[in-house]
């Protein structure tokens, strides 16, 4: 029993994961721009919520603070820091230090602001009950399978039959399909952001009420995001989605085998794995060279 109880814990862990390496993976493939910030996204998302509550919002209204903080943190990063940089045609390098810088400017506010310690915001839905003898699952294990489904499926069908989600998949590959719909490469980067970091909200909303969330929670965000693009395949969405359970569920069922402090590190094996034998990924497409 301990093997399903470790491996709905990486369920509910690589759901979580899914939903963060999606928005990742949806901003890179959109714009081709290397969004470390990613991680401090989710950071701030998670703080806002876990604020909201505790200046007595009910959680509906303190999800829909973090998302706002989220979106605008994305849309600033858009505009602010990557537009005016790739605008003077600087490098992958110089776009990945202005991020880091980002990250780190984040991370020392919130320690200011909050501390260094975990928060983390409690509810009868993080209380686990017993389901069988000798497995324990709390009711947000089962909101973590709802939420996600929902938002994936309804971030497949915008991708897929709207406007704009076309528009969105023809940014970095077919610039003169935009012309032909007549929209604005500048207005879909711009959404890709949005949409991007708002999907890193759900994932911290749910960190916050189950693991609990800490100022360096960003970077260890932004590491699983691009390990699930790249063991996902780059440019897929469903392969990062898949991925982020993967890593999520190998992270759990490694502490039958090893001792615990070599759960981190298991994903970042598999990822090396995917590196050395299939570049590609999951469901990414192989080039030839």
């Amino acid at each position: 029993m301990l093997l399903v109880q470790l491996l709905a814990s990486g369920i509910q862990t690589g759901l979580i994961y899914a939903l963060t390496a999606a928005g990742f993976a949806l901003i890179f493939g959109a714009t081709r721009i290397f969004h470390v910030a990613h991680g401090a996204t989710f950071a701030l998302a998670g703080y806002a919520f876990i604020e909201g509550t505790d200046w007595g919002l009910p959680w509906p209204l303190a999800c829909l603070a973090a998302l706002v903080v989220a979106v605008a943190f994305g849309l600033f990063m858009d505009y602010f820091v990557y537009r005016p940089i790739l605008r003077h045609e600087a490098s992958f390098f110089t776009v990945f230090v202005a991020a880091f810088g980002v990250v780190v400017v984040v991370q020392s506010i919130l320690e200011v602001a909050f501390g260094r310690s975990f928060v983390s915001y409690s509810s009868a839905l993080t209380r686990a009950v017993p389901v069988l003898p000798g497995l324990y699952i709390a009711p947000v294990f089962w909101v973590v399978i709802g939420v996600t489904a929902v938002i994936l499926v309804l971030t497949g069908v915008f991708l897929g039959r709207s406007r704009a989600g076309i528009g969105l998949r023809a940014l970095s590959e077919n610039p003169e399909l935009l012309r032909a719909f007549g929209l604005s490469s500048r207005q879909l980067s711009a959404l890709a952001f949005a949409i991007g970091s708002a999907l890193a909200v759900p994932g911290a909303v749910l960190s916050a009420a189950t693991t609990g969330l800490q100022p360096s929670v960003g970077p260890h965000v932004m590491l699983i995001s691009l390990a699930a693009t790249i063991v996902g395949g780059i440019g897929s969405l469903r392969g990062a989605v898949i991925a982020g359970v993967l890593l999520g569920v190998t992270e759990s069922l490694v502490v039958t085998v090893l001792d615990t402090q070599w759960s981190e590190a298991a994903g970042f094996v598999l990822l090396f794995g995917f590196i050395l034998f299939r570049p590609s990924g999951l469901l990414g497409r192989a080039v030839a060279r």
